[in-house]
């Protein structure tokens, strides 16, 4: 690889997350004079349909395939397979914790009850014994394909720091990866200089992790799955009292860290027990005290994979409970405040990449900005006029680091940093409008209006404005376009479209599209300048025309006036995950979002994932399902590969189904204001035999 790099050719790279939760798979091209470009990150749920899936990602190294096939390159193409873990020494760690903490954790290596139903033991043996095999099948070759095994924060830090606004800069920068576990850790700490990223310190104990904390406490009170119940407690805080001198929780529950010199972050083995009994007795006595007992595994609840999600009865929000996710936000902030605290002052650098699963913790993201601000360089450091500037990658969390293993790999044998990334839309093939149709036509209780080609900035503009009079009169529309986005945040080609300036939308969404808890908030879209306009935006993520909002994982505090104008996408604390659209990666979206300010007075939209107890849709069969199980989305508005636009709408007459019959009224409405005076003639025979007596 490195002769072909010193001779000026492309190497390509494949990445492959092949057992354990987000299996998948990616392909990296490398050269030295266009550095390392990532060119696909199939995540093997969105195909699957089941989430954090576990399979080997068949469907995705298909897909892939197809891919790989209109670059013009073939499986012996690929120079080299990288496993986004090391295998070999998560499995010795498993066994070095367990002897750690004999005898209380025998029964963990053996009861399936005990073990993390996300990366078992029986996983890890799959994956070092069968992997290259199925993937040499896969690939078609005939052969075992050869995986090296590569270490797991390694890639996260490799992949974050190459892809941000800061690898080409003189400064050194300070790359953090955080957590549930790695497979030798949960903390990993990097100081990185000219696309060069060298390991500067990492935590000794796996158990001493902020993301495990923050999961087992999560889903044992919360009462969610794990890897989904970090999110929806991180959501649940909001409605709980975040002040640490009434919280009720608070100051007992912050002893369940301590905190030692140089950063140290120890977990507190008097009142933790997962350590040693993992999911069987997770609290010690005491921790029992605190917070009540844990709900047990059993009678968790996995919101995707259950099918009749409308007959859910969600738990009543009571006060005791948000004030107890609260407290664990709380805690868990101080931990990360601690860590990252003493490497700034270790390193004394201003510029911070922060990823492993700890990064979606979107709040506390913010407050790092809040914390780490010119007050704070100037006691510490004596630096004046200098802030933390943070970015985060749309995929910190373990759907990254298949890439991550091919960028680690790519790093290491020299191939200098590529551009940084300005989106995030990598996940599968864009379907054909052909494909689109073909969808719809074979499902018989769908309609269908064909709008016309949005590749044209005219028309593009026009049916963006289409767009923006359904939204603004209170529509719900599911936006299908390109390739879908990787990770885990809707990002405009994805989305579920709403009105933000209804407060009732909150309410529509949860109850009757998404079917989903009343703690849940909604996230804004936004133009740069409606973002400016409604928000506080951090000068600590100005990198770069504020690249850092552009993925969800960094929320900002509304300004005073947002909460009269765009109420449905603020938080009860105040706060919105902001997303910034650029109109040069997402022409289609930004135009839409102009015309949501013409139509409304904010450049913004609700923007929330497109699906309803599934992982974000993928395909065009998969979104027709997310319409056809939703109560109140209107349509979806879907854009084939070559720009060709289609309305699409479930058309049933028994409610709460109309047939279409409110989406076609404005659609008719938009006609007689817009579309005559713009010559764009859309078939009113079509509204109007559609709910004819």
């Amino acid at each position: 690889m490195q002769t072909k790099l010193r001779r000026g050719e492309a190497v390509y790279l494949l990445g492959i997350g092949a057992g354990g939760h987000d299996s998948g798979v990616a392909l990296v091209r490398a050269s030295k004079e266009r550095g390392i470009e990532l060119l696909v990150n199939n995540e093997e749920e969105r195909f699957s349909g089941k989430k954090n899936c576990t399979d080997f990602p068949e469907r995705s190294i298909a897909d892939l395939l197809a891919q790989m096939d209109r670059l013009g390159i073939g499986p012996r193409d690929i120079d080299a397979c990288l496993a986004s873990w090391d295998y070999v020494t998560l499995g010795a760690t498993g066994v070095k914790a367990m002897v750690d903490e004999l005898p209380g954790s025998f029964r963990t290596a053996f009861d399936p009850d005990a073990q993390d139903p996300t990366m078992t033991p029986d996983m890890v043996h799959a994956v070092m014994f069968e992997a290259a095999a199925r993937l040499g099948k896969s690939l078609g070759l005939g052969e075992p394909f050869p995986i090296i095994g590569m270490r797991h924060h390694d890639n996260h830090a490799a992949l974050a720091y190459a892809m941000s606004p800061f690898a080409k800069g003189e400064e050194p920068v300070m790359v953090a990866v955080l957590d549930g576990s790695g497979d030798d850790g949960a903390v990993s700490l990097y100081l990185a200089r000219s696309g060069q990223l060298e390991l500067y310190k990492k935590n000794r104990d796996p158990a001493d992790s902020l993301g495990m904390l923050y999961s087992l406490i999560s889903c044992t009170q919360g009462g969610w799955k794990i890897l989904q119940s970090e999110g929806r407690y991180m959501g649940a805080a909001a409605w709980g009292n975040g002040d640490r001198l009434t919280n009720p929780y608070y100051a007992r529950l912050r002893q369940i860290l301590y905190f030692g010199g140089q950063g140290e972050v120890l977990l507190n083995r008097s009142l933790a027990n997962w350590h040693r009994k993992s999911f069987l007795e997770p609290y010690s006595q005491e921790l029992i005290d605190i917070l009540g007992p844990p709900i047990p595994r059993d009678r968790w609840w996995n919101p995707d994979a259950v099918l009749n999600v409308d007959d859910i009865e969600h738990s009543e929000i009571t006060q005791d409970r948000v004030d107890k996710a609260a407290a664990l936000q709380l805690v868990f902030e101080d931990g990360l405040f601690h860590l990252l605290g003493s490497f700034i002052r270790e390193t004394g650098s201003s510029r911070l990449v922060l990823s492993g699963g700890c990064a979606l913790n979107c709040v506390a993201n913010m407050r790092l900005l809040d914390h780490f601000d010119r007050a704070f360089y100037e006691r510490y450091l004596g630096q004046k006029e200098t802030r933390l500037h943070l970015w985060v990658p749309p995929t910190p969390g373990d759907s990254g680091v298949t890439m991550g293993a091919a960028f680690n790999f790519a790093l290491a044998q020299g191939a200098p940093a590529g551009a940084p990334l300005e989106h995030a839309f990598y996940c599968g093939s864009a379907p054909s409008s052909a494909q689109v149709r073909e969808a719809v036509e074979a499902v018989p209780e769908m309609g269908m209006l064909a709008l016309g080609d949005t590749s044209s900035p005219t028309m593009r503009g026009l049916l963006a404005d289409l767009l923006g009079y359904i939204v603004a009169h209170d529509g719900v529309v599911g936006l299908f376009q390109g390739a879908a986005e990787t990770g885990p945040r809707a990002l405009g080609h994805r989305s579920i479209l709403a009105n933000p300036c209804n407060p009732k939308t909150l309410e529509v969404l949860n109850a009757l599209v998404k079917y989903r808890e009343r703690i849940r908030p909604l996230a804004p879209m936004a133009t740069l300048e409606g973002a400016l306009r409604w928000f506080e935006l951090s000068e600590g993520a100005s990198d770069r025309d504020y690249n850092a909002y552009r993925y969800m994982i960094l929320t900002a505090r509304a300004r005073p006036e947002a909460y009269a104008t765009i109420p449905a996408v603020i938080h009860k604390d105040g706060t919105a995950r902001v997303q910034i659209v650029d109109e040069a990666q997402d022409p289609f979206t930004y135009a839409y979002l102009k015309a949501m300010g013409r139509r409304t007075g904010a450049e913004v939209s609700v923007n929330t994932s497109l699906n309803v107890a599934s992982p974000i849709v993928q395909t065009p069969v998969q979104a027709l399902e997310a319409l056809r199980r939703s109560k109140a989305m209107d349509g979806l508005f879907m854009v084939g590969a070559d720009g060709h636009a289609f309305l699409v709408w479930h058309d049933i007459k028994a409610l709460p189904k109309d047939g279409g019959k409110r989406l076609l009224d404005w659609v008719a409405g938009w006609q007689n204001e817009v579309g005559e005076r713009a010559g764009i003639h859309l078939p009113r025979a079509t509204a109007q035999e559609q709910y004819a007596p």
